[in-house]
């Protein structure tokens, strides 16, 4: 099935400059008055291999990336030869006179050939042109406006040479210039300009985490750069002094937390950020954390493993290993986001949930959001408030750090106030001196873990579910599934979705309540084990037998589920 939407696509070489040009694209987009979804992939090396960005365009939001590919841009030959089955009657194939199609493409597909190369030696600038030129074409076939370009590429090149932007608005125009002059008759106006045009942002998640904690008064993170989390502190780590917190660049994950955990017990709001294998370093500090009741936020975009597997690919298998993470019983906080916006928000949440409950909270991230961009108005966050929880700065008699309370919570402080107390890795009493007797032992470990118990039932909104109340079919899924899953039901009929982004403490009773109505129930991840099947199997008894699995390192496409569900039963089709 072909979805309703304009998807465009480059690909090349690793150098070519095809993330910065399908970004461009998606911001070329945006100014037109259309919606983006854009994704990127490529492959774990430092040079070379095939590097490809889609946007996805739209007049309504856009959610996931399709299977079809309406406009191709290739840089090389390799990408006509690995996406020629994406291409479908009407496509248009962009490429330099000198690439050769396959003899076995559509003959309905249009082959624009450019003399890319060429223009890139006549301008004179190197061969780092070519995705300008590209672009230029590109603009010229969708009836873009030629100006748009031209503002980005001052944007983007504003801290350059002046010879740098020149040559590549040179060199858009030159593409621009001979699609007009010898392809007029395969203009289409895809991107003509809309009216009344609403200012959009093309942002990702790890751009939202570093907005969110910024707009939550984040005082400091410390980020060892790891893919997909690393643009978090790209964001960050420039507009510190703009906004009055401290970034730090460690030596590696186990320094980070531990720093992290460091400036929180001095009383800043602090955040950490890693993938899979860098949390695995992290989790003595965070049992720490947990021990010594100290807020923390920490960030864990996931990717393909286990070990390093493949870092630049997408899965979501790190879901049990972060919900059983350090040594010992301690509160853990669990948030998943399922797209940028939610990220944000969650973001903002998580930083007020540390500072209340004075325990870690973790935000689940998985590469796709990471690193997928789309577009959005301006976030509404005005309601927002800084929540410290329980935190004094003044001297009080007779102060317990760790005293027993009826929701798990106690008064914090920071040092310097005069108030006394003892933070370190062991056992302790209300003071914090070390104890080893067994009822300080049950008094200490039942106050930490009532926290849960107020958590449920003062801070756990119940799930969210999509479409109708009364379905056929139910699907179940979490992460960056939520945007394909959206876009499936955009087709559907009699199909609903509870989407998941409070982990633990797992809101099992509205989960159990709402699967009870469904007659039929479609998990939907991006493992291989069915993690999210297996947490609810575990938390309300209820078993889901059928799934739709994807661990391949791609993403799941409305397309996918789309067909899962007429196979499921014919009637949920629109």
């Amino acid at each position: 099935m072909v979805l309703p939407y304009f998807t465009f696509k480059i690909g090349g070489q690793a150098g070519q400059g095809v993330k910065s040009a399908g970004l461009m694209f998606a911001r070329l987009a945006t100014r037109s008055g259309y919606w983006v979804h854009n994704h990127t992939e490529y492959p774990s090396v430092i040079r070379g291999g095939h590097n490809v960005t889609s946007v996805t365009v739209s007049s309504r939001p856009v959610y996931a990336p399709t299977k079809h590919t309406d406009l191709l841009v290739a840089l090389n030959k390799e990408t006509v030869s690995l996406h020629n089955t994406e291409l479908i009657a009407g496509s248009i194939i962009v490429c330099d006179t000198n690439i050769k199609l396959d003899d076995n493409l559509d003959e309905q597909v249009i082959c624009v050939s450019v003399p890319i190369n060429k223009i890139t030696r006549e301008i004179g600038e190197g061969e780092l042109l070519g995705n300008t030129i590209a672009l230029g074409c590109a603009t010229a076939l969708l009836n873009a406006n030629l100006e748009h370009i031209n503002n980005l590429i001052d944007s983007e090149f504003a801290d350059k040479s002046p010879s740098a932007r020149i040559a590549n608005r040179k060199a858009a125009k030159s593409g621009f210039d001979y699609v007009t002059v010898n392809f007029p008759q395969y203009i289409k106006p895809v991107l003509a300009q809309r009216q009344n045009v609403i200012p959009l942002s093309v942002l990702n998640a790890d751009d939202t985490v570093a907005l969110g904690a910024i707009s939550a008064g984040m005082q400091f993170a410390s980020i060892y750069p790891m893919t997909p989390i690393s643009n978090i502190l790209h964001t960050l780590a420039p507009v510190q002094k703009d906004f009055g917190f401290i970034y730090k660049q460690p030596e590696d994950e186990i320094s980070g937390i531990n720093m992290a955990i460091g400036a929180s017990f001095a009383g800043a709001r602090s955040m950490v950020a890693t993938s899979g294998g860098g949390f695995c370093l992290m989790t003595e500090g965070y049992s720490l954390a947990g021990i010594t009741e100290t807020p923390l936020v920490i960030v864990e975009g996931m990717r393909g493993g286990p070990s390093t597997g493949m870092p630049t690919w997408n899965e979501q298998a790190d879901l049990r290993f972060i919900l059983h993470a350090g040594q010992g019983d301690f509160p853990r906080i669990v948030l998943a986001a399922g797209d940028p916006e939610e990220a944000f928000h969650l973001t903002l949440k998580a930083f007020n949930l540390a500072d209340k409950y004075q325990t870690p909270v973790i935000l689940i991230l998985d590469k796709n959001i990471c690193e997928d961009d789309q577009s959005y108005g301006a976030f509404e966050f005005s309601r927002y408030q800084v929540n410290r929880g329980l935190l004094t700065t003044n001297k009080e008699d007779d102060y317990s750090r760790y005293k027993p309370s009826g929701d798990g919570i106690s008064a914090r402080t920071i040092p310097g106030c005069g108030n006394y107390f003892i933070a370190n890795s062991v056992e302790h009493n209300a003071v914090g001196y070390s104890s080893e007797e067994a009822n300080n032992r049950c008094e200490q470990m039942n106050k930490r873990m009532k926290k849960l118990q107020t958590y449920s039932e003062e801070d756990l909104p119940p799930p969210i579910l999509y479409g109708p109340e009364e379905a056929e079919v139910t699907i179940v899924s979490w992460g960056s599934n939520k945007g394909a899953i959206l876009e499936a039901l955009n087709c559907c009929l009699k199909v609903n979705f509870l989407h998941l982004t409070r982990i633990n403490p797992f809101p099992a009773k509205e989960v159990s309540d709402i699967l009870k109505k469904s007659k039929h129930i479609l998990n939907i991840e991006c493992n291989y084990t069915a993690q999210m099947a297996g947490l609810i199997r575990e938390q309300t008894g209820i078993e889901i037998n059928d799934r739709l699995l994807c661990y391949d390192g791609r993403p799941i496409y409305p397309e996918d589920i789309i067909d899962k569900l007429t196979n499921i039963t014919d009637a949920v089709i629109k």
